[in-house]
């Protein structure tokens, strides 16, 4: 087990008293609300931290007891007694803190902008992108999200040949980056008169959305080129001469958004064009970071096949974790926390062992 960080503990407890005095003395309202997102991100931490130190209290005043020669019969039976469910419970604290005390990433409370591309496959990867949005958009609602359609360009059999979308909320990133990669479907279309089973397939990326002190985008990197919308676009997009193309000219990246009116669709095609360079700046960093090793998992490689929907035998498997889960029709219908968790959790024990291996 890893030898828990003693001098960060000291500092984080130190830092939630400093908070509790600065918010009861009565700050200004815009300062009140930096403290109390702070607070609430450490008080969790720091009531394990006290749990632990409680409990590590307890242990030494049992064993002094044990130590004691002059401690009575009964004494000694209850401290023996009790002795062992205490050092359980700090094993348990330890680990707890470990996980709470990990290297945060600092986009994870962050919202997030979900892209979906259908891949191979044609008009059956374009049902499934549509499958796959409306499976996030349920696993949002689940947590009081928000989801806003960015842009869609719809499927000819309806689906999304490209859907992107911003999901509001505190902490969807962490929640959902690990869905990045290619999503790889096997079914029967119904299209299908012979009962053949296709594979198709579609691109998720999750990006942390981010914010104007983020990301610094000066006017003359980019090019913005107004046009019509054409092409089936159904309820979101408009045949009307409002479309925004803005192209950032160091990196080539193209952003497009065809909305109601040439304003919004500026500000949501910035919106995406920001945090898709957040992301290239936190994968370099990342990559730096992590040259040295291969995290699967937090990899961010959205050329990798990292999930199989199998409709036939109803069932969903993630290939960096092989796991398998036989509950589709569920999962489908937006239940994949269970999926979901257990990639955190594996992205953590990894994190845990590289720790272990520094101390």
């Amino acid at each position: 087990m890893a030898k828990l960080p003693v001098e960060k503990m000291r500092e984080l407890e130190r830092r939630f008293g400093e908070i509790e005095a600065r918010m009861s003395a009565g700050p200004a309202a815009d300062v009140y609300v930096k403290l109390a997102s702070e607070y609430s991100e450490l008080e969790p931490v720091v009531k394990k931290i006290r749990d632990y130190e409680k409990a590590v209290s307890e242990a030494n005043d049992l064993e002094a007891l044990l130590a004691d020669k002059t401690t009575d019969k009964d004494m000694r039976e209850l401290a023996e007694m009790e002795l062992p469910e205490v050092e359980t419970r700090i094993g348990e604290l330890e680990k707890d803190m470990q996980v709470l005390l990990l290297p945060k990433d600092a986009a994870d409370e962050k919202s997030a902008i979900l892209e979906i591309r259908a891949g191979t496959g044609g008009s059956e990867a374009a049902l499934f992108a549509g499958d796959l949005f409306r499976m996030y958009e349920r696993f949002a609602s689940t947590k009081g999200w928000k989801v806003e359609v960015l842009s869609a360009s719809e499927g000819e059999a309806g689906g999304y040949k490209e859907i992107i979308a911003t999901i509001s909320g505190r902490g969807v990133f962490s929640k959902l980056k690990f869905e990045s990669g290619v999503h790889r479907v096997q079914r029967v279309p119904e299209t299908e008169a012979s009962g053949r089973i296709h594979t198709s397939a579609a691109t998720v990326a999750v990006l942390p959305e981010a914010e104007d002190i983020d990301v610094e985008i000066r006017p003359e990197d980019i090019r913005i080129d107004t046009m019509r919308a054409s092409g089936a676009g159904g309820q979101h997009v408009n045949t009307t001469d409002s479309a925004v193309r803005i192209t950032h000219l160091p990196t080539g990246l193209i952003v497009t958004s065809s909305e109601k009116s040439q304003h919004q669709n500026r500000a949501k095609a910035m919106q995406v064009l920001r945090s898709r360079l957040y992301d290239i700046e936190r994968q370099k960093v990342e990559s730096e970071r992590s040259a040295d090793r291969k995290s699967q998992v937090g990899s961010g490689d959205r050329s990798e096949r990292i999930r199989t929907y199998n409709f036939p035998q109803g069932r969903v498997t993630d290939h960096r974790i092989n796991l398998t889960l036989y509950k589709l029709d569920r999962m489908i219908e937006g239940e994949i926390d269970e999926l979901v968790d257990a990639l955190i959790a594996d992205y953590q024990a990894g994190q845990l062992a590289q720790l272990g291996e520094q101390l």
